[in-house]
């Protein structure tokens, strides 16, 4: 490798969301995160070196947005997912929950359903509810150890009046990277109901061997013209804090929606740092991500042997994509306040409890992998040797 990811960065005083809120979410100051979505990997030298000369300008005024910026998105996108976008079609946003807001409030009607995928990334449930609509669930069916979409039931959602669906794409919390016949299918239902599609494809670079990702409004140009994607750099280089997304719609009626709610919100300028980093990431970052994913699958490998070896109780759902590990726990026999006292007081780490995605979730943790696999060995045995005492 040409990157290394063995080395631990201390991230904590440094206003880390992740590092410097133990004792307030988890009552112990001593806890050892693998939580929230970010890595504890530094991000590619070129997003480094993009962010040290716009700091070097010493002046921080109003930015614009530059062709080379679209473009570097759009050569992205080309290149990595076979997928042809067009300048007209991209619009910037502070971030992907932000957009998801935005088409809930913009895309339905007060009090209707909008159709989640659950398990899922419990922000879904937020925008929905905060919105004053109603989460219309379709739980995912966990087969051989995988989820998969439950389209009958799907359907019957359609039918009592679903008219909007936020799309998980690779799913997260469960690591499915749908297949293309597996979004074939729930195309044809949503054409057929008439329903708007807003695909959350932050995850979409991140996929492991075998596995493709397919953008969904790639897959006919009926079903991009239903569909608003929600992109981001943020994810795959490590850029959350610099708070930058974008969304792509061939739809020019639900595009300038969109787009009209984000002036009137005055969440339409560009910011003065994150443009440069996302261009840096997407031109020369593409070595630096093929590396990183393939040490993320190290670390997944063996925390699958760990947990078979000292707590085979524990079922993990081999991801097919994303950096996070989803652990079926249920046999513990413990609820979600037993699953957080055995994380935070016995063992003092701290991963998510699967509740918050959903009571589908109930007996679950999701595992960040992203990060020295020092750091994922030491949580997994403080995890185990707690779990173990007493047996």
């Amino acid at each position: 490798m040409n990157y290394s990811f063995d080395d631990f960065v201390d991230r904590r005083n440094t206003r880390s969301y992740k590092w410097d809120q133990n004792k307030k979410r988890f009552g112990q100051a001593d806890i050892l995160p693998l939580w929230v979505a970010d890595m504890d990997f530094p991000s590619p030298p070129a997003v480094t070196e993009a962010l040290k000369k716009r700091a070097e300008l010493g002046l921080y005024g109003y930015a614009i947005r530059t062709d080379e910026y679209f473009n570097a998105i759009i050569q992205w996108f080309r290149n990595r997912h076979h997928w042809e976008i067009q300048r007209g079609w991209i619009t910037d946003s502070p971030s992907v929950v932000t957009s998801l807001s935005l088409a809930v409030e913009l895309f339905s009607e007060p009090g209707a359903p909008v159709v989640i995928q659950t398990p899922v990334y419990y922000p879904f449930y937020d925008v929905i509810e905060n919105n004053g609509r109603k989460v219309a669930r379709n739980s995912l069916l966990l087969r051989s150890g995988r989820y998969e979409m439950d389209y009958e039931h799907l359907e019957s959602l359609f039918k009592d009046g679903a008219r909007l669906m936020l799309l998980c794409s690779p799913h997260n919390p469960g690591g499915r990277v749908w297949e293309r016949e597996e979004l074939l299918r729930l195309g044809e239902l949503c054409l057929k109901y008439e329903v708007t599609v807003i695909s959350d494809e932050i995850h979409c670079d991140l996929t492991f061997p075998g596995h493709t990702h397919v953008p969904f409004a790639s897959l006919s140009s009926e079903l991009a013209t239903i569909t608003v994607t929600c992109l981001a750099a943020t994810k795959s280089f490590n850029l959350p804090g610099l708070q930058t997304s974008f969304i792509v719609a061939s739809n020019a009626n639900l595009r300038r929606r969109i787009e009209h709610r984000l002036i009137t919100l005055s969440l339409n300028m560009a910011q003065h740092f994150a443009q440069d980093a996302v261009e840096a990431a997407y031109r020369e970052g593409a070595e630096w991500l093929d590396e990183m994913m393939e040490y993320v699958k190290g670390n997944l490998e063996f925390a699958i042997e760990y947990l078979a070896l000292y707590l085979p109780e524990v079922k993990p759902l081999r991801p097919e994509g994303t950096y996070l590990l989803w652990l079926d726990c249920r046999q513990l026999g413990l609820d979600s306040k037993g699953l957080k006292e055995l994380m935070y007081s016995r063992a003092k780490v701290a991963f998510n409890e699967g509740s918050m995605f959903g009571t589908e979730g109930e007996g679950g943790l999701r595992v960040n992998l992203a990060c020295p696999r020092t750091m994922v060995a030491q949580a997994l045995k403080q995890f185990c040797d707690a779990a173990n005492e007493g047996k």
